[in-house]
């Protein structure tokens, strides 16, 4: 299976498909409610899809290193083939039922993702990523079977659509924005976002504020694969692995039309 990195993302679809169908089922939501050294809040709920993810990987990719944000401080330093896993991205919005949080799992050689899945419950929909990108939605049982390829979109002559953040927002993103150009916005959560410019949803995604590697690895191979690209501050693609800094992320753009990219300048943001 890892020799094929499409057949790995479809096991990868699988395993995040499951863990979102629990997220889904959780009746109380606010269960094991605590804020984290970092200020981010935690559930019992992503501790129990974490958990969910991490016994099937082990099932089905045994022997390969795993990154999980509610454990991250407990791995060591990964090489070679590893998982970054967010067992819940978009807790706050989890929390009080708007928006769409996510499950995001990435299995990256070195310093970059080679396959990917993301799941969104309230969209209905499974994102999975090896060479190719393809877009399932979620059936009422059984694995995702319906998959269609996806491709980016070129951006509208109007402007390139933007995927704003409904909690995160600061002056930074906005002077990037500005440059481009934005012919429209669309609110949405998480790393659903990323996911939506992978379909020719929307356009360009800006991120000035923290993220964790766990929270992006998914959806960068996602816009990737798909034929878009994910840009740090330098102007490069974003790379993983960096447990020195905590994997912690620099601002980051991603975005569906590539002729965009000499329009970024997030180090001057």
């Amino acid at each position: 299976m890892l020799t094929d990195p499409d057949r790995a993302a479809e096991a990868l679809g699988a395993i995040a498909l499951e863990a979102a169908r629990f997220l889904a089922a959780v009746q109380d939501r606010t269960l094991g409610h605590k804020v984290k050294d970092d200020g981010t809040p935690s559930t019992a709920a992503d501790v129990e899809a974490e958990r969910i993810v991490l016994a099937r990987l082990a099932e089905r990719f045994p022997g390969i290193h795993v990154v999980a944000e509610e454990s991250a401080s407990a791995c060591a330093t990964p090489s070679g083939l590893y998982f970054l896993v967010d067992p819940l991205d978009g807790t706050r919005d989890y929390l009080t039922g708007r928006g769409e949080y996510s499950v995001n799992v990435a299995l990256v050689d070195g310093r970059r993702p080679i396959a990917a899945a993301l799941a969104v419950p309230v969209l209905g929909r499974v994102w999975a990523a090896g060479r190719h990108c393809r877009v399932a939605p979620i059936p009422i049982a059984g694995d995702c079977s319906a998959w269609t390829i996806v491709t980016t979109r070129r951006a509208p002559e109007t402007g390139p659509v933007a995927l704003v953040s409904r909690r995160h927002g600061d002056e930074a993103t906005e002077t990037c924005l500005g440059k481009l150009g934005i012919g429209g916005r669309v609110t949405a959560s998480s790393a659903a976002k990323f996911g939506l410019i992978a379909s020719g949803e929307a356009d360009v995604y800006v991120r000035c504020g923290p993220t964790m590697e766990w929270d992006t690895a998914a959806g960068d191979h996602i816009v990737t694969a798909a034929g878009g690209i994910v840009l740090g501050p330098d102007g490069a693609q974003l790379t993983y692995g960096h447990a020195g800094r905590g994997y912690l992320n620099g601002a980051f753009v991603a975005l569906g039309d590539r002729s965009l990219e000499g329009k970024v300048d997030l180090a001057a943001a």
